[in-house]
């Protein structure tokens, strides 16, 4: 079946957003039935975590690793590939006899991450310049309104049919979707010859998974334990064998010569924070919701219902994701920034401070969402624009890590709290959610600062002369 070469860039962003979309749904999608999963695979509450960390700690890994190889084979190729291997697991998922089938899918699935830096590759790739800002700002909405619809639909969803639909539904999606990129995905016009660094690869995998594995269930282990600071010890040694191969290497995994350039590491540090307070709120808010009402603070929301009080936070995140490449005409990159961090700080500390009534904690979240649409945004567009067209994917998808890294502190943290202040009838006393939040303020309050360090009077695409799309080498372009 041949491939139309001819096809539009909007046709192209069609195929790219649908694919973004179905891997972004599975960052949340399974978070509010896992007790579901538990009761029905017979296991514990310790083990079902596992399904949200195995997925978290594949992502981690294939992201960068991914993003490289797509830089040298061909992003058509490897969204293809990553493709595959979301509608794999997905098949694995929905089949799963026991609950360690079904972290072994989660894995799987893991390794379509790829798809995100991907993405962004193939746009700046085939479009105009002038539309790229704009595109990207489009594609970062539909991942991030992505990333918290599955809240939403998991309710519906398993209460019509069940919980492996939630794996079934987006399966025949994927295979559709990597039908379409299959037809209309061009060829790579830009790649970057060379090899993989594999040591370097061994190295990154190591450090991710000796970091990830103790933030995640240092709750359970307990923070002081030996194995946890056995592990974050040898996570610290790991990275500083992966700075010295990768500085010392004529091939990086990670050019950390690109990885200094201001725009660059301000934006990433940005990320990381930014990742924290996004999943922290992503994954804690719905279970505030859902705490019966008899506690003295909680809504008594079923799983659909509390996902339809987070529906201001994701309509919010959508509109003015896609509004804020067109903004960069108008309002720099920096400044969305800015303005992002400022939004969720202000909702953070709102949900911290006053979440008693269903309009407050809608409105706050609503508020959130515009702060995340426009971070996650011009974030995107910061880095693509601040690199080599050919380092585009390795840059997006370290950008993409280090927001993951970010999402496993956060959570981590957020449940630490919680779970530190034990109410009546075995429930969180409301002061650990009050505590959550404004650690999560605390968060974006620290991104506005980061930002503030991001270079300054850059323009985007739309502002700038027309000139070679490809951009010289280790120059920074201003974002």
């Amino acid at each position: 079946m041949p491939r139309l070469y001819q096809a539009t860039p909007r046709a192209i962003f069609a195929v790219l957003a649908a694919a973004a979309a179905a891997f972004a749904l599975m960052q949340s999608l399974v978070t509010p039935v896992l007790p579901t999963i538990q009761q029905d695979l017979h296991t514990t509450t310790g083990t079902v975590t596992w399904v949200l960390t195995a997925w978290l700690l594949a992502a981690s890994v294939a992201t960068p690793l991914m993003g490289r190889i797509a830089d040298m084979i061909g992003k058509d190729r490897t969204l293809l590939v990553a493709l595959a291997a979301i509608a794999l697991g997905c098949l694995i998922a929905a089949l799963a006899p026991n609950v360690t089938v079904l972290i072994v899918a989660r894995v799987v699935q893991g390794l379509g991450a790829a798809v995100f830096p991907v993405s962004f590759g193939i746009i700046r790739d085939v479009f105009p310049p002038a539309r790229v800002s704009s595109a990207i700002g489009t594609l970062a909405a539909v991942i991030a309104t992505g990333s918290g619809i599955g809240i939403v639909l998991a309710g519906p969803i398993v209460g019509v049919l069940d919980w492996r639909w939630l794996f079934w539904i987006p399966m025949a999606a994927v295979l559709v979707v990597g039908v379409l990129a299959w037809r209309f995905v061009p060829a790579s016009p830009v790649r970057s010859p060379g090899r993989v660094n594999w040591l370097s690869a061994v190295l990154l995998s190591g450090w991710l998974v000796a970091l990830l594995l103790p933030l995640s269930k240092g709750n359970t282990w307990g923070w002081t334990a030996p194995r946890t600071l056995g592990l974050l010890i040898a996570a610290a040694a790991l990275i500083a064998a992966w700075l010295v191969t990768e500085l010392r290497s004529a091939e990086p995994l990670i050019d950390m010569r690109m990885m200094r350039l201001p725009a660059v590491w301000t934006t990433n540090l940005v990320a990381l924070l930014f990742g924290a307070s996004m999943f922290g709120v992503f994954a804690f808010l719905p279970q505030l919701m859902q705490v019966p009402a008899a506690s003295g603070y909680g809504f008594g929301a079923s799983v659909t219902g509390a996902g339809l009080l987070m529906l201001p936070m994701l309509v919010a995140m959508a509109v003015f994701g896609s509004l804020s490449g067109p903004l960069t005409r108008w309002i720099t990159n920096k400044a969305q920034l800015l303005y992002g961090s400022a939004l969720s700080t202000v909702a953070t500390l709102s949900l911290a401070l006053f979440h008693s009534e269903k309009w407050a904690v809608a409105t706050a979240a609503g508020v959130f969402g515009i702060g995340l649409g426009v971070i996650y945004s011009s974030m995107v567009n910061l880095i693509v624009q601040s690199v080599p067209m050919h380092q585009t994917g390795a840059a997006s998808g370290m950008n993409t890590n280090i927001r993951t890294i970010g999402a496993s502190i956060g959570t981590a943290l957020v449940s630490s709290v919680v779970t530190a202040h034990p109410g009546a009838h075995n429930l969180p006393a409301e002061s650990g959610y009050t505590e959550s939040f404004l650690l999560l303020a605390v968060a974006s309050t620290a991104a506005f600062l980061v930002a503030l360090l991001v270079p300054s009077g850059t323009r985007s695409p739309e502002q700038t002369p027309a000139t070679p799309p490809v951009l010289p080498e280790l120059t920074p372009v201003e974002a």
